[in-house]
């Protein structure tokens, strides 16, 4: 045959093939054969000759099968463009019939002819000719009777002999893997795992080597890598007298490779095999610059490839081998950093259920935070507390989190919510403590008065009952599920510190608490992009002082109020900027409307009347008066700073307070100050002037000197549109993309939940523009806002502070449109490192 046909060629250097033609399976076999490796001969079909054959276009069989003799003996295997994608099982033993079975008899003994006629009868019976299976059901176990029980129980359904001529069976083969490959359900299967539609099979026809006979005969897979953490370590079995993968089947007596104290090992059996087969496998590494696990066969001693695949594995096993592959100068730091997916660091940075645990799936919602954790049902922040205190897990469950909420948040192992959606509270949260979460499961009915939780499946759950929360898939499973645990080891400490070498755009962490603070510098952030303020009035004694503040009269009443919160505002900043090392931290003034503050129902407003000594017509008149139709647009942000200045000044008043004290223990502070939801420049200079005349009476009252940076957080459209207005005003202009999103679409963020899977499904959207940034839309506003900012004040210092800065499409945009910094929650930060980094080296390649 001629070798080098473009759709049939024989597998040799200079073939012309590719992974996108024939697969990847043709192509590595050609970098086997490359390297001189003992690979078998071999004939690639393309993706166009395989698509010809389902559609009933056969090739010259007399082409294929001219490499492999006058009596060949053959199997065909896939070979997709990605094995991940899957295929048809592979057909071994083509060729057996009955001249060829008294053949080998003579060669290898009747019992090995045997068992290679009746398990290509099987595989033809069953997977080529379609025959109903149950007919081998009575098939002797002893191959030499089990053969002729096949050969006529095929005869008989059939309804004619098994055929005998090579080329007609080899023809049948193909044929049925073809369309099998283009049928429906192989097509959907195929898609599910992110193949295109129109993905296309090659299949090889390869020498068979039987792994049967009377010398050291048999099959196996090596690799010199685990696949769970990536260590150096030899893994596989090999299994005497077997063929294909029969090495890896349960219950097999199948051998370890190198020498084992649990067991017999094939270096003992085979001792020279072994170090062959040891020695072909670290080539492959070296020349293929990849782990790769190797299938093989020996027959009669001698080792044969018969393929070589990229060894599967784990996020912790990936950045493991990368690591190493660099570290051992096969391959250079930056491909390392580009082989790293950076969500699948959420796999290493957080606990997981076991990929191959049992899921019992009782109802799906929004994948908020990654992650898993098992835990009892609790309904009320204090129950999680209590069960902490108890050294219980427990699984927050509330139709939706408020920052009344934040200390049973942070008591739970999980949280499940019935509404919100990718930026809620329980969302952001979530992400920012690193606790799983799943949210707006609306499939499942919440009844909080009775304490239980009805499935869509009638399942129902109550108060105490075990359930996982699966943060990473969005789902919610009974039980406890089997977990793998995280993997924060040096291989990915190593990798981060190569990504920082690289990358071109700083990563800040959004941190609330000292705690907060300490897992971002664990993360290596480079400062605090954002610090919301308002849950650290939700302690106990600072929320009574808080209500005190709303329910007074008088400017004079309210700063008499807030003097009680004054010096734990101090201790708090002081803190973060002591675990903050100098680094940069902005603090985002008070923010959320007055009534989340206040309580909601008759019992709680009779328990804050008897706190406060009002009387409770008093108290409820002044709730339902603080009341708002649209409170996330209301009186809140810079608006309360204008009008309630009080809460504003005394924010301003600890910061000062707080960066000299840690200026004296530590490195200088400067600290960075956020104004929230300023739509106009009037407003900015009205807190402007009052932060400034804080800073002057602080600076009078203590004789020092002190320097800070004022910023103004860019999320409702119109300071987008006139951000040449407002930065004249300030230092900093930092972009918090969910509320923007929310303001730009018109579009509640905690109830698009709802609806947003249909929106996606039907086209309206791309995908949800509360987990993905839209660079068209809000993106349009950030480009403008930029461009704005900077033709008035070119040192003006952009970022992003919502929580798309953890996304690497986002960061992608962000670095286009020349911001400084990204700034995510700090679980996220190891990922935008990562894929900031990537972003660099693509660029600089390109």
């Amino acid at each position: 045959m001629q070798q080098f046909d473009e759709h049939t060629t024989l597998i040799t250097s200079e073939a012309p093939m590719a992974p996108e033609t024939h697969g990847g399976r043709a192509k590595c076999l050609q970098r086997l054969v490359r390297l001189d490796l003992p690979v078998p001969e071999a004939v690639a079909l393309s993706f166009k000759a395989v698509h010809g054959i389902a559609a009933g276009e056969m090739p010259d069989m007399d082409r294929i099968l001219s490499p492999f003799g006058d009596a060949p003996l053959l199997c065909v295997r896939p070979s997709s463009e990605d094995p991940d994608w899957g295929g048809p099982g592979a057909v071994l033993n083509i060729g057996m019939n009955d001249d060829r079975y008294k053949e080998l008899s003579e060669q290898m003994g009747e019992e090995a002819a045997a068992t290679l006629y009746l398990r290509f009868v099987q595989s033809f019976a069953i997977n080529v000719a379609r025959l109903d299976p149950d007919m081998l059901d009575d098939v002797s176990d002893d191959p030499i009777e089990g053969l002729q029980e096949a050969l006529d129980a095929y005869e008989e359904e059939a309804e004619e002999p098994f055929p005998q001529d090579p080329a007609v069976q080899l023809k049948a083969v193909l044929r049925s893997m073809a369309r099998a490959w283009e049928g429906t359900t192989a097509r959907l299967l195929r898609q599910a795992k992110g193949a295109p539609a129109d993905a296309g099979l090659g299949l090889v026809v390869q020498d068979m080597i039987f792994g049967l006979g009377r010398g050291e005969c048999g099959s196996g897979v090596m690799q010199l890598v685990n696949s769970e953490t990536g260590v150096a370590k030899i893994t596989g079995r090999y299994l005497s007298q077997s063929q294909g993968r029969d090495a890896l089947t349960p219950g097999a007596e199948s051998l370890y490779l190198e020498i084992d104290r649990r067991g017999p090992s094939l270096e003992e059996l085979a001792p020279e095999a072994f170090s062959d087969l040891k020695a072909h496998t670290a080539l492959m590494r070296h020349k293929l610059r990849e782990e790769m696990q190797a299938e093989f066969t020996i027959h009669n001693g001698k080792v044969y490839l018969l393929d070589g695949v990229r060894v599967a594995r784990t996020a912790r096993a990936a950045v493991a081998i990368a690591v190493a592959l660099a570290e051992d100068k096969i391959i250079p730091r930056e491909e390392a950093l580009m082989r790293v997916e950076p969500r699948a660091l959420n796999e290493l940075l957080h606990r997981q259920v076991d990929p191959e645990a049992p899921r019992d799936v009782l109802a799906r919602g929004i994948a908020a935070s990654p992650g898993a954790a098992s835990g009892k049902i609790v309904f009320t922040a204090n129950e999680a507390q209590a069960a902490e205190s108890r050294g219980e897990p427990s699984i927050l469950v509330r139709r939706e989190t408020s920052p009344e909420d934040i200390r049973g948040m942070h008591a739970a192992a999980a949280i499940l919510t019935e509404r919100g959606g990718m930026t809620s509270h329980a969302a952001v949260i979530g992400r920012g403590i690193g606790l799983p979460c799943v949210v707006g499961a609306s499939e499942v009915r919440f009844n909080t008065k009775k304490r239980h939780l009805t499935f869509p499946d009638g399942t129902v759950l109550r108060s105490g009952d075990v359930i996982t929360v699966d943060g990473t898939n969005g789902e919610v499973l009974a039980g406890e599920a089997k977990m793998l645990e995280t993997a924060r080891d040096a291989a990915l400490m190593t990798l981060m510190i190569w990504a920082d070498e690289v990358r071109d755009i700083d990563v800040r962490a959004n941190a609330d608490t000292p705690a907060d603070a300490k897992v971002a510098r664990g993360f290596k952030a480079q400062g605090i992009g954002l610090c919301r303020t308002e849950h650290m009035f939700f302690e106990p004694e600072r929320l009574t002082a808080m209500r005190e503040m709303i329910f007074a009269d008088s400017s004079e009443d309210r700063a008499a109020a807030l003097e009680v919160i004054l010096p734990m505002q101090r201790a708090d900043f002081a803190d973060l900027f002591r675990i903050m090392e100098g680094q940069p931290v902005c603090i985002r003034l008070f923010d959320p409307p007055l009534h989340e503050f206040l309580p909601t129902d008759r019992s709680g407003h009779r328990a804050l009347a008897e706190a406060l000594d009002l009387p409770l017509s008093d108290v409820t008149r002044r709730v339902e008066a603080l009341g708002e139709y649209n409170p996330m647009l209301g009186m809140r942000g810079v608006r309360l700073g204008v009008t309630v200045p009080e809460i504003y000044e005394m924010q301003a008043r600890a910061i000062f307070e707080a960066t000299i004290e840690a200026s004296r223990d530590g490195e200088p502070v400067v600290p960075e100050i956020m104004i929230p939801l300023v739509s106009a420049r009037r407003e900015v200079e009205l807190v402007r002037a009052r932060v400034e005349a804080i800073a002057a009476a602080v600076r009078s009252e203590t004789g020092e000197d002190f320097t800070y940076r004022l910023g103004v957080m860019v999320e409702t459209p119109r300071a987008a549109l006139r951000a040449d207005d407002i930065a004249s005003q300030v230092s900093f202009l930092s972009f918090g993309t969910n509320d923007l999103t929310q303001m730009t679409y018109g579009l509640s963020r905690d109830d698009a939940g709802r609806f947003m899977s249909d929106y996606v499904r039907q086209g309206v959207y791309p995908e949800d523009p509360f987990h993905l940034l839209d660079t068209d839309g809000v993106g349009e506003l950030l480009r403008l806002g930029a461009e704005r900012g900077r033709r008035v004040k070119p040192e003006v210092t952009l970022s992003i502070c919502g929580e798309h800065g953890g996304n690497p499409e986002s960061i992608a945009f962000c670095r286009e449109v020349g911001f400084d910094y990204v700034s995510c929650s700090p679980f996220r930060v190891p990922v935008a490192r990562l894929a900031a980094a990537q972003l660099a080296i693509k660029d600089r390649i390109s």
